[in-house]
């Protein structure tokens, strides 16, 4: 499991921040403090950070890392409060005062997932027993997302998701103490096709490759569904073991299948890879159908762009968040991260430092850590301030609602981290469904105790 049983001990100094002083409602009475799962005992709470350090998605899980771990200094009163001054609920100051959160100083666990399933949960479970974790995020894999958030829900914590693009995690399979603030398939597939259409035409013949599991299957649905309904026809769909990282013999047949576009629905390395063998078969010079053959990465990240490097140029994908946006949450939260680390944080910080701050500003509002009040504070909260614009976390299903970007990979990058070019901003009642078109019973909250 390599697991990392090292609590982060030190004390963080530093003055209150702003956007302190906004008295928040109270949602549970005085009586909910008790009769929950690992009720903080002392002057400090254990969040549990559970993110691949190692496997095909480490790039992101270190990221990840280093984006919580500023996160925690920022509650803790220390350094320049990043988002901390952006941050707004329902049009008002956040209730975060930089002294932690319900005045207990902020400690963490750290484990590796793996980007396996199994993995996941062991190292999940090993942070609620024997560290005492009130909440568990992290992770870069809708299969670990879905396994560990089912834990959560069995265990009686709260699961903030890190990367879990996959329909089914507030899908089919959501649950009541589970909550999502990235994106997902559908989004992607719904920002993306009008582009495809208006740069590459409505009459092109698609082949996918598909990481085998749960996130594959969901990305290549959304993406067939919302290309065929602009005029594409999908030649061929082939799944790839998660763990490959040749793809050689899966790209050879693609210039002989009658395809004129590959979709890569692939993520970290695996796209990295695939992209690389798709290029040294020619694939970006090649004619196919009287047409030029393109390839498409639906969801995209800087540090896969990184790993690609000019393999990317041109390519169009869909991310999350990116470090160029000019809004006052995105400029902080580069600012901060930027002097700690010292290059742009990846949508894979971007997405686990939000998710670590709503979750300290639900228990600031509930004023307890019982999961049912952090859920009951989460549920149809509206913010902005956080990089995306405005957002909604919906009651009905715990998935977030907000513009999403398209962006393709630049021809002339400035440096190793100007990579993406935003396309386009699509705004979010574009890529919104209803909460009941994937399915799955969101439940009951589980306080645990």
């Amino acid at each position: 499991m390599n697991m990392k049983n090292t609590t982060r001990r030190g004390v963080l100094k530093g003055g209150a921040l702003a956007g302190a002083g906004l008295a928040m409602p109270q949602i549970l009475t005085a009586a909910s403090h008790a009769g929950y799962m690992n009720a903080p005992q002392g002057a400090s709470v254990t969040l549990g950070f559970n993110v691949p350090q190692t496997g095909p998605y480490a790039d992101e899980g270190a990221d990840e890392l280093r984006a919580y771990e500023l996160a925690v200094e920022h509650l803790n009163g220390g350094g320049d409060g990043g988002m901390m001054g952006t941050f707004m609920v329902g049009g008002g100051a956040n209730a975060l005062k930089g002294n932690g959160i319900l005045g207990k100083k902020v400690e963490y666990v750290t484990g590796d997932t793996q980007t396996k399933p199994d993995a996941a949960r062991a190292s999940a479970r090993s942070m609620i027993e024997k560290d005492g974790a009130i909440m568990i995020t992290g992770g870069s894999s809708s299969g670990v997302a879905v396994a560990v958030q089912a834990l959560c829900q069995e265990a009686g914590i709260i699961f903030m998701a890190g990367l879990t693009h996959s329909n089914d995690t507030t899908g089919k399979d959501k649950k009541a103490n589970g909550f999502r603030h990235f994106f997902n398939s559908h989004m992607s597939g719904a920002a993306l096709a009008p582009i495809l259409a208006k740069n590459y035409g409505t009459n092109r013949k698609a082949y996918h490759l598909t990481a085998d599991y749960n996130w594959g299957y969901t990305t290549e649905e959304a993406v067939r569904e919302s290309t065929e309904a602009q005029g594409w026809e999908t030649v061929a769909a082939v799944k790839t073991p998660l763990a490959q990282t040749d793809f050689s013999s899966y790209v050879a047949p693609v210039l002989n299948s009658g395809a004129d576009v590959l979709v890569l629905n692939h993520y970290g390395g695996n796209m990295v890879n695939s992209l690389t063998s798709a290029v040294q078969f020619g694939l970006r010079e090649a004619q196919a159908n009287g047409q030029n053959f393109e390839i498409v990465v639906p969801l995209y990240s800087r540090l896969m762009a990184k790993g690609a490097g000019a393999n990317v140029k041109g390519i169009f994908g869909s991310t999350n968040w990116h470090w160029s946006l000019q809004d006052e949450g995105s400029k902080a939260f580069v600012k901060s991260f930027g002097t700690k680390y010292g290059f742009p944080p990846s949508q894979a910080a971007h997405t686990v430092y939000c998710q670590t701050m709503l979750y300290a500003q639900a228990a600031e509002m509930a004023g307890t850590f019982n999961p049912c009040g952090i859920a009951e504070a989460l549920e149809g909260l509206e913010f902005d301030g956080l990089g995306n614009g405005k957002t909604l976390y919906r009651a009905e299903d715990h998935q977030c609602f907000k513009d999403v970007l398209v962006v393709k990979g630049k021809e002339n990058p400035t440096s190793e981290f100007d990579l993406l070019e935003i396309v386009e901003v699509t705004p979010v009642d574009q890529v919104s469904y209803d909460a009941s078109k994937f399915g799955g019973e969101l439940g009951s909250c589980n306080p645990g105790a």
